[in-house]
C-alpha cells in the first residue's frame, strides 16, 4: 500500500513543472466526432479539462458534431452528402446542424459546471465567430469559414471560466454558416497564440504501420508532415488534422497534439507526463 501512494506521489512530483510551465497559459482543445457520444470517453475528456482549469491553465473547447448531426439527419430521411470533407448544407440542413450543435454544446457546459468549473457555451447565435461562405468549385451551400471572432469576449472569458464553442459563424447580414470545427479550432488557437493545440481523435497519433501500436512518431517537425503524407505514412483522415497542426505552429501555437482520447485521461498523460503517449508536432 505505501508502495502504491508513493507511486501515486511520483506521479503528481513529475507533472509539477508542467503545471508550472503552464500556468494561466492558454490550450485549444478540438473535441468531436464519435469520441463525443461515448459516454466514458466524453466522461474522461471532461474531467481531464476540468483537472487542467483547477491546475492553472486556461483550456478552451471548440466542439464538432457530426455523427450525431448525420444521425438525425439519417432519422429525418435526408442524405449527408460530402464533398472534400465537407458537409454539403442546405437550409434545412443547416437547421438540423444547429439544433445538434446547440445540444452538445449546452451538455459539455453542463458536465463541466457539475464538477464544479464555470463554463460558458458560445452557440451560433452568440456573434462570437465571423464568418463568410466558403469558396468552392462546387457549391456547398451554407458552408463557411472563419473571417475573425470577438478577441476581447473570449479572452475574457478564459479568466473566469472555460468557453465551449460551437462551428458555426455568422456574416455581415446575419446569415449562419456551418464551419469544420477543425478549422475553427486552428484559427482561434493561432489567433490567440495559444500554448497548445490538441486535437482530440479516436486513435493513437500517427503510426507508420496503423496496424502495430509499436510504431507511434512521437514527435514530427514542420519540415517531415509533406514527406509523410507523399510517403501514404500519414493517411486520408489524418491528413486535415496534422495539416491544421501545422498552420498554427507557424502561426504562433507553441506545440500541437494528436491525442487518442479513448485512452482513460489521455489528454493528462499527454501534458503531464515526460514521455506522453501520442504524437506531438513541433516547429
Amino acid at each position: 500500500m505505501v508502495k502504491e501512494a508513493i507511486k501515486k506521489a511520483d506521479v503528481l512530483i513529475e507533472a509539477l513543472p508542467y503545471i508550472k510551465k503552464f500556468h494561466k497559459k492558454t490550450f485549444v482543445i478540438k473535441y468531436g466526432g464519435s469520441i463525443l457520444s461515448e459516454d466514458r470517453v466524453r466522461k474522461s475528456v471532461l474531467e481531464d479539462i476540468v483537472f487542467l482549469r483547477y491546475a492553472g491553465i486556461r483550456p478552451l473547447i471548440v466542439h464538432g458534431g457530426g455523427p450525431n448531426i448525420s444521425k438525425r439527419l439519417e432519422h429525418e430521411k435526408r442524405q449527408s452528402k460530402f464533398i472534400d470533407g465537407m458537409r454539403v448544407t442546405d437550409k434545412f440542413t443547416l437547421e438540423i446542424v444547429k439544433q445538434e450543435l446547440d445540444s452538445l454544446n449546452d451538455m459539455i457546459v453542463n458536465s463541466i459546471a457539475s464538477q464544479g468549473i464555470q463554463a460558458r457555451g458560445f452557440k451560433g447565435d452568440s456573434s462570437l465567430i465571423k464568418a463568410r461562405k466558403k469558396k468552392s468549385k462546387i457549391d456547398l451551400g451554407f458552408v463557411g469559414e472563419v473571417t475573425s471572432f470577438e478577441s476581447g469576449a473570449l479572452r475574457d472569458c478564459l479568466k473566469e471560466s472555460v468557453p465551449v464553442i460551437s462551428p458555426l459563424g455568422i456574416c455581415e447580414d446575419s446569415q449562419l454558416y456551418n464551419i469544420n470545427a477543425d478549422e475553427v479550432a486552428c484559427f482561434l488557437a493561432s489567433e490567440l497564440k495559444a500554448e497548445k493545440f490538441v486535437l482530440l481523435t479516436d486513435v493513437l497519433g500517427v503510426m507508420r504501420d496503423p496496424q502495430d501500436e509499436n510504431s507511434l512518431i512521437s514527435t514530427i517537425n514542420l519540415h517531415a508532415i509533406e514527406n509523410l503524407i507523399k510517403e501514404a505514412v500519414i493517411g486520408e483522415g489524418m491528413v486535415p488534422k496534422v495539416r491544421a497542426a501545422a498552420k498554427a505552429i507557424r502561426s504562433g501555437v507553441n506545440k500541437a497534439h494528436i491525442v487518442d482520447a479513448k485512452i482513460p485521461h489521455a489528454l493528462l498523460l499527454e501534458i503531464f507526463t515526460n514521455e506522453g503517449i501520442s504524437t506531438e508536432i513541433v516547429h
